[in-house]
C-alpha cells in the first residue's frame, strides 16, 4: 500500500500531505470540524487505492487524480472553505463530473465482467447498464449527503428537495455521456480523448480484460 502511495505521484502526494497536515494543525488549534472534514477527505481519497490493492487491481494515476480532486473538492473545499455557496456552480460541476466517473467506472466493471468481449453483450445493453450504474452511485451520494447534514449537521444539501432534483438531473445528463462513450467505444474502439482512460485501465489489468486484448491482437 505504502509503496502505491510513494508511485502515485508529486501532485497526490502533496494533496495528500496537505490534508494530513491540515488535520493535525486543526487538532492543535481546536477546529475539529476542520480536523473532521480534513480526515475524512483524506481516507476517502485513499480509499480507492486500498481498495485497488485489496482486489489486486491497477489504476491509472489519472483515475486517482480524478478522484482525489472530486473528494477535495466537494468535501475539504466545499465545507470547510464553503465553496458551494460562494461559487454557484460549484455543485453542479462536482456532480456532472461525478456522474462521468462513476459511468467510466460502470462501464469497465462490466466489460470486466465479461473479460472485455465486446461481442458477449450488445454495446447498448452495457451502455444501459453503465448508465444505471452511474445514476446509482449518483444517488448513494446524494443518501450520504442527506446522512451527513443529519448526523452531523452538516449542510451538504443545501437548499434541500431543489438541490437533491438538481444533482440528480446534472447526474442523469453525465451518466448519459458517459453511457454514449462506452457505446462508441464498443462499436468503433475509438472516441478520441475521452476513450483514453478506458484505454489506460484496460491496458494496467490486462488479465481482467484478455478477450479484448487477443481480439486487438489479430
Amino acid at each position: 500500500m505504502w509503496q502505491l502511495i510513494k508511485s502515485s505521484g508529486a501532485v497526490l502526494q502533496t494533496i495528500w500531505w496537505g490534508l494530513a497536515v491540515s488535520a493535525i494543525v486543526a487538532l492543535i488549534f481546536g477546529r475539529f470540524s476542520l480536523a473532521f472534514v480534513s480526515t475524512a477527505t483524506l481516507c476517502l481519497s485513499l480509499l480507492p487505492l486500498a481498495l485497488a490493492h485489496r482486489l489486486s487491481v491497477r489504476l491509472p494515476v489519472s483515475f486517482l487524480l480524478f478522484i482525489t480532486v472530486f473528494v477535495f473538492a466537494s468535501i475539504f473545499l466545499g465545507e470547510a472553505f464553503d465553496f458551494y455557496n460562494r461559487v454557484w456552480w460549484w455543485d453542479l460541476a462536482l456532480h456532472g463530473s461525478a456522474a462521468i466517473g462513476f459511468g467510466f467506472l460502470g462501464f469497465l466493471f462490466v466489460f470486466m465482467l465479461f473479460e472485455g468481449d465486446r461481442f458477449a453483450a450488445a454495446p447498448s445493453a452495457l451502455a444501459f447498464i453503465t448508465f444505471c450504474v452511474a445514476m446509482t452511485l449518483g444517488a448513494c451520494w446524494e443518501i450520504f449527503e442527506f446522512a451527513m447534514d443529519q448526523t452531523l449537521g452538516l449542510n451538504m444539501q443545501k437548499s434541500g428537495l431543489m438541490d437533491t432534483m438538481g444533482d440528480l438531473i446534472v447526474n442523469g445528463i453525465g451518466a448519459v455521456l458517459a453511457s454514449l462513450v462506452g457505446f462508441l467505444y464498443l462499436r468503433f474502439r475509438a472516441v478520441g480523448v475521452l476513450s483514453r482512460p478506458i484505454e489506460q485501465f484496460i491496458n494496467l489489468n490486462k488479465t481482467y480484460y484478455r478477450k479484448a486484448i487477443d481480439r486487438l491482437k489479430r
